[in-house]
């Protein structure tokens, strides 16, 4: 069944599951059942042994793998950061210093994008650090969680792909370096990727629709249906699965003599964002900053960066007498506790994309869209490719590890073709090379078994499949601008700037035309207290 239509059904399963019942680990576990039956035995009595072997071999492998234990391990630490700080008011102090300006939605929304741009070196980090510190400010300001999981999630991924000093630039480089090996041209990896960021139409509309949406205030689609709820004051679906509880809420609750000190909160932040730098640092080797960095571990500098970012939220509260030792380690357990919903998610979820690999399930889909490509089209089709296969797999960088060492022979096989090759390159080349990055941004985007979707959710507090139902508008407005506006012309011969310039101003004119402005609520123009606050909001749990 390897390599076949069959192994797109696994996939299709848990996401076709989630969206009809809104219940994502029965979706997920369905999804790891079928493809661990497609891959032992498809009689009758394989069914039983599959049901069996998800959990004891395909869940176990998730389990057992470094990486993946490593990111279980600091999401529960970090989730640990949040639950001290939440209880010695650390969390109330930032509520009170951002709301100063924040007053209104509009410019709650405008600091959720702009501390997204600020934190642009990893995505997990960028996710995990942005939703939690923002998401008792847009619960004041009557912003839905939905929109906090979009603009947390679009600008992660996006920022993180383009930015030189990130995590993902090593690994972006040493895949098209190896790439243009096979091809026998000599261009570093480095400035091939360089060449490439003119092309990424994806990644740079998709921030620039995050930032249209906020300030402009209009919506479309079932998100301006959650933000007219939550100006409602329904912040959260009511129903929504999110693996917290109230009475969770009500244990990380500061008491009303805790003092709101902002240094409680924001020390122990800047200690995992720094530490997470200097570890990048630490881990990598190379002969620039920009090599350094992409070498190194972004998994074991955040799991140190969260480390240490507990034990200084602990001293801080122990220290000032805010909370006992005891309390202290009441509140991390209490934030450990709050995370445990989407350690379960990840680790289905990554069961599922061991599976999908074993069935070679992105082997399919590259093979079934990409048989014959005009040169032309080629960037618009490698985008559209890429984007199936992150949305079936779930993984952009697992996409990007597929796609890369094939699309760049491809692309360099079209341009003998047309007499266009030269060593010095060409935009068709660096423009293929973009679309695989930036569709496998896409595709990670649109797909409920995403590891980023389901953190990002998880930061914002946000049902899984609510996020991925008013995203996946977004998301695909910029995709289809993106294609059409930028990548088509580009292929026909539009000089990229020109195709920039189009692509944006067409962006911008469809949210005046497609959205419609929620209206302010008259309760975000004050500002009230942190204990009044909770009493608004309907969900606090961190």
């Amino acid at each position: 069944m390897t390599g076949t239509w069959v192994s797109i059904l696994p996939p299709l399963l848990a996401i076709g599951l989630a969206l009809l019942t809104r219940q994502i680990i029965p979706a997920l576990f369905a999804g790891v059942w079928l493809g661990t039956w497609l891959l032992t035995d498809l009689s009758l009595p394989g069914v039983g042994d599959a049901l069996l072997d998800s959990i004891g071999v395909h869940v176990l492998e998730a389990l057992t793998d470094a990486e993946h234990m490593t990111i279980i391990l600091f999401t529960l630490m970090i989730g640990g950061v949040v639950g001290i700080i939440r209880r010695n008011g650390g969390t109330d102090g930032i509520v009170g210093l951002v709301t100063r300006w924040a007053k209104t939605r509009r410019r709650g929304q405008l600091t959720a994008g702009g501390l997204g741009v600020a934190v642009f070196f990893d995505d997990y980090a960028n996710t995990l650090v942005v939703g939690n510190t923002m998401r008792p400010i847009t619960d004041r300001l009557r912003i839905s969680r939905e929109k906090l999981a979009y603009i947390v999630d679009s600008l992660a991924a996006p920022v993180a792909t383009i930015a030189l000093f990130t995590t993902w630039i090593g690994f972006q480089i040493g895949l098209i370096g190896d790439a243009m090996g096979t091809i026998g041209v000599d261009k570093s990896g480095f400035s091939v990727f360089l060449e490439s960021l003119k092309y990424a139409f994806y990644p740079v509309l998709a921030i620039v629709l995050v930032f249209a949406i906020a300030a402009t205030g209009r919506d479309f689609g079932p998100m301006a249906r959650a933000e007219r709820r939550a100006a409602g004051g329904e912040v959260l679906r009511k129903g929504s699965q999110l693996g917290g509880s109230d009475a969770l809420a009500a244990e990380l609750q500061p008491n009303d003599d805790t003092p709101r000190r902002l240094v409680n909160a924001v020390l122990p932040i800047l200690v995992l964002v720094v530490t997470t730098l200097i570890g990048l640092l630490v881990t990598g080797e190379g002969d620039n900053l920009l090599q350094v960095m992409g070498d190194g571990d972004p998994f074991l500098s955040l799991l140190w960066g969260s480390l240490l970012a507990v034990i200084v939220a602990a001293v801080l509260s122990v220290g000032q007498r805010i909370l006992t030792i005891t309390h202290t380690v009441d509140a991390w357990f209490s934030g450990v506790k709050s995370v445990l919903y989407v350690v379960i998610i990840l680790t289905l979820a990554w069961a599922l994309s061991s599976l999908a690999e074993q069935l070679d399930t992105a082997g399919f889909i590259a093979g079934a869209l990409g048989d014959t490509i005009p040169g032309w089209s080629l960037p618009a089709i490698l985008f559209v490719v890429a984007a199936a296969v992150a949305f079936a797999t779930g993984t952009s960088w697992g996409t990007m590890g597929i796609l890369t060492p094939l699309a760049i022979p491809l692309a360099w096989a079209v341009l003998q073709a047309q007499g266009d090759a030269s060593p010095a390159g060409h935009p068709i080349l660096f423009a293929s090379v973009a679309t695989v990055l930036a569709g496998a941004v896409f595709g990670d985007h649109c797909s409920p078994i995403s590891d980023t979707t389901v953190i990002s959710s998880l930061a914002s507090q946000c049902d899984v499949v609510d996020h991925v139902n008013t995203q996946l508008p977004y998301a695909l407005y910029a995709a289809v601008i993106a294609v059409v506006a930028g990548l088509v012309p580009i292929g026909l011969g539009l000089p990229w700037w020109l195709a920039y310039a189009v692509a944006i101003a067409v962006l911008l004119v469809g949210v005046r035309l497609l959205g419609t402005r929620t209206p302010e609520p008259a309760a975000t123009t004050a500002a009230p207290s942190a204990p009044e606050e909770e009493r608004e909001s309907l969900t606090m749990s961190p």
